[in-house]
């Protein structure tokens, strides 16, 4: 380990001379400005936030949210559109407001002005995006969407532009400074739109009452997806995989029911009546009978009335049901409207649907 430790530390001080030798490379602390960028950008988020307290421009978003929705409430959508950084900007709020239940589509101006207006329609409404509110194609898109009688919402920096002065309902999204040392690279500004972005959808998705169970239909893949969509009925053993006596069974036949299975619990049943459960632990704590412990029955071992779930039972609620308590339960009966048993659901085949 010396050897190699030694190995590493030079290779490490043979790297840090070629990175100081490098021409053009200004002397920084890298953490230092890493830091300062996310506390520029974090406090014109902040900046922001305190603006919309004030009751003119909380109902200018007021009405902004107000345009959107209302476009929604007649099945129409919400047209993004954008130009450079604002587009890319633009994209990912359509998406989210997609993901969040309000139907959004992204329109490049430029698109919009060769012929991909047809996508808009007399429902719908747009979010404008431009910080200097001047951009030249999205200017000149405008007398178009107002021929339609389309409402424009615009989002920016600048109160006294074009943008501003011909759109139904402006956002402030000015900024004191962009993190770019030279103030030019739109940094802080994107920063302060995408959250903006962010709270209309989140605002739109409260507003229109767009629960967990909506969610879950427009995210059925990935993490978030199988965390939203998946049951208990899609991770939990059935009845050929688990292992049931009656309360009359002596545990030396327990014990060997439990082993051929290992799944890590018994189910004692009477027809298909659940009495109650032995799991490992059940088995230790049964020691203490000590050389009675193979003549015990089951019933004197079982938890009686054992926490259960169901079948229809999300499978991440059925997770919070064993993790959350005193001592962490590793297996769950699985039980019917009527009690009856349909099978045992475990920790460690939840956890691994995650």
């Amino acid at each position: 380990m010396p050897l190699v430790n030694d190995l590493w530390h030079k290779q490490s001080m043979e790297t840090q001379k070629t990175t100081k030798a490098k021409p053009g490379r200004k002397k920084l602390d890298l953490a230092a400005e890493v830091a300062r960028v996310l506390e520029l950008e974090g406090r014109a988020i902040l900046e922001c936030a305190k603006r919309i307290e004030k009751l003119d421009i909380a109902r200018d978003v007021s009405h902004a949210i107000e345009i959107l929705a209302s476009a929604l409430d007649q099945g129409g959508k919400i047209v993004v559109t954008g130009v450079g950084k604002s587009g890319k900007v633009g994209q990912k709020i359509a998406s989210t407001l997609c993901s969040t239940g309000s139907l959004a589509v992204f329109l490049h101006p430029s698109d919009g002005m060769h012929g991909d207006l047809g996508l808009v329609t007399a429902k719908d409404a747009v979010l404008a995006l431009s910080y200097s509110g001047n951009t030249e194609e999205l200017v000149q898109l405008l007398p178009s969407l107002k021929k339609l009688g389309v409402p424009v919402v615009g989002l920016g920096g600048k109160a006294d532009s074009k943008l501003a002065q011909s759109c139904d309902s402006w956002m402030d999204g000015s900024v004191a400074q962009e993190a770019c040392p030279h103030n030019l690279a739109p940094t802080t500004s994107t920063t302060l739109a995408l959250a903006l972005g962010d709270a209309l959808s989140i605002a739109l998705m409260q507003m229109r009452g767009f629960d967990a169970g909506s969610f879950a239909k427009n995210h059925p893949g990935g993490t978030l997806g199988r965390k939203l969509n998946l049951r208990v009925s899609d991770v939990m053993l059935r009845a050929r995989q688990i292992a049931k006596v009656s309360e009359s069974t002596l545990m030396e036949v327990v014990v060997v029911a439990l082993t051929e299975k290992r799944q890590g619990a018994v189910l004692v049943v009477k027809g298909e009546k659940l009495l109650g459960i032995i799991t490992d632990g059940d088995l230790k704590r049964a020691l203490k009978f000590r050389e009675k412990f193979f003549s015990t029955r089951a019933s004197e071992v079982m938890t009686k009335k054992p926490i259960t779930c169901t079948e229809e039972m999300m499978a991440h609620e059925a997770l919070k049901l064993m993790e959350d308590r005193p001592n962490q339960i590793s297996v769950l009966p699985v039980v019917d409207s009527r009690g009856s048993w349909k099978g045992l659901v475990r920790l460690h085949d939840l956890i691994g649907s995650f």
